[in-house]
């Protein structure tokens, strides 16, 4: 069993920017962000292979947030720019525990992993 910890929320003005984190307690394959505001389902925000050689994102934070990882900390970031009223969430951080088809990196159902979460809220 992985244990994931994220850590980096916080509030902060439209137009900034805060940086995720999460470290994993062991080896973990593609990892990936995943966000829900009150009231909405779980969604997809970005995803990273283990090498680091195949990132993707959701249109509406493409250009805007970049996934990168740290493989000898086991840790993946979430650098987030440009920050909208509407990027207000808790924001998880997932992991697979096997390498899955890579179709699955977008759906929660491809993770076998997953944080408590972390609250960032932007302020119009």
């Amino acid at each position: 069993q992985v244990q994931l910890v994220e850590s980096g929320g916080g509030l902060v003005q439209a137009g900034g920017s805060l940086r995720l984190s999460c470290e994993a307690s062991g080896r973990t394959f593609t990892m990936g962000w995943f966000r829900q505001a009150p009231g909405k389902e779980r969604e997809f925000v970005a995803a990273i292979t283990w090498s680091g050689g195949l990132t993707t994102y959701a249109d509406s934070v493409h250009g805007r947030f970049t996934i990168f990882r740290n493989n000898a900390k086991n840790a993946v970031y979430l650098q987030m720019n440009s920050l909208k009223h509407e990027d207000t969430a808790v924001y998880y951080c997932a992991a697979q525990g096997v390498s899955r088809d890579i179709v699955l990196r977008s759906s929660p159902r491809g993770y076998d992993y997953w944080g408590q979460g972390t609250q960032v809220t932007i302020s119009s």
